[in-house]
């Protein structure tokens, strides 16, 4: 089944135009897919990368669509049903990080902002996907959330993004448990956990002990094939399932002092500067 998810199918990719959706639109692109709808607010860099893509022979268009807004996600659907039909795998790429104390968050831009990109956004959009997703069973279907390792563990100047990946996780293997319960089970629900990505999102953020920072190819692979054989989550580099672990063994404050002045995760935000 993993080696035909991905042959013949339509493609939809939040957040596509750059970085981490680039590459997983390249990899839908010759994996065989059939089409390729490619979703980002930047419309000039979307359509540059389909212009790119469409050589390859594959339909691959860009959407600008605002994933914040909701009316924008069902109007976008609409158009891509229209253009290629509905989806049969969806990666929810796109993401924000605001990093500072939680006082200095800004209550629409940074908090609403973050929660609405980062969360809203996928929920809102698999909603509309998902009941096409569940009515054609002839063919396996695929929903990639990418959430981040921040969302497994707090982080200091980093509450708001946390916040909206802890909800992204829970969410999504909730999901995954109740499309199996409902035995919908040719669609698998796949949730990436990534340490830091050099995609310049996190600009300036220093990886923790035994964490380096990932590049990108290594990143989409690793999630890419996660998806395909439908493992439940994808948790990248080791150390972030070595966290996981020891977060809940320790008391609170032992993991504390673990976490800041063994791991130094408490202080890989100090000089964040994110993307200028």
């Amino acid at each position: 089944m993993a080696a035909n998810s991905i042959t013949d199918a339509l493609v939809l990719i939040t957040g596509a135009a750059r970085g981490m959706g680039d590459l997983y639109a390249r990899r839908a692109v010759s994996a065989g897919a059939r089409a390729v709808a490619l979703w980002d607010i930047d419309e000039d860099a979307a359509k540059a990368l389909a212009a790119d893509l469409s050589r390859s022979g594959v339909g691959v268009r860009a959407y600008r669509v605002d994933i914040s807004r909701h009316e924008e996600i069902v109007a976008g659907l609409e158009r891509v049903r229209t253009d290629f039909g509905s989806p049969d795998i969806l990666i929810n790429n796109a993401g924000i990080v605001r990093g500072a104390p939680f006082w200095e968050h800004d209550p629409v831009r940074d908090i609403e902002g973050t929660m609405r990109v980062n969360t809203l956004a996928a929920m809102w959009l698999t909603r509309e996907v998902l009941p096409d997703m569940i009515a054609d069973a002839s063919r396996p279907k695929r929903i990639l959330n990418i959430a981040s390792a921040a969302g497994t563990l707090a982080n200091p100047n980093m509450s708001v993004y946390a916040a909206s990946k802890w909800a992204m996780i829970g969410w999504s293997e909730s999901m995954r448990l109740e499309l199996a319960a409902h035995d919908y089970r040719h669609i698998s629900v796949t949730t990436f956990c990534p340490s830091y990505i050099s995609t310049g999102m996190f600009e300036g953020a220093r990886g923790p002990l035994l964490t380096p920072i990932m590049t990108p190819r290594r990143a989409t692979k690793a999630a890419w094939n996660g998806m395909l054989r439908g493992t439940p989550m994808v948790l990248r580099p080791w150390t972030v399932k070595l966290s996981m672990a020891l977060r809940g063994i320790l008391p609170t404050r032992a993991w504390d002092v673990v976490a800041d002045r063994v791991f130094h995760v408490y202080s890989s935000m100090d000089e964040f500067t994110g993307r200028q």
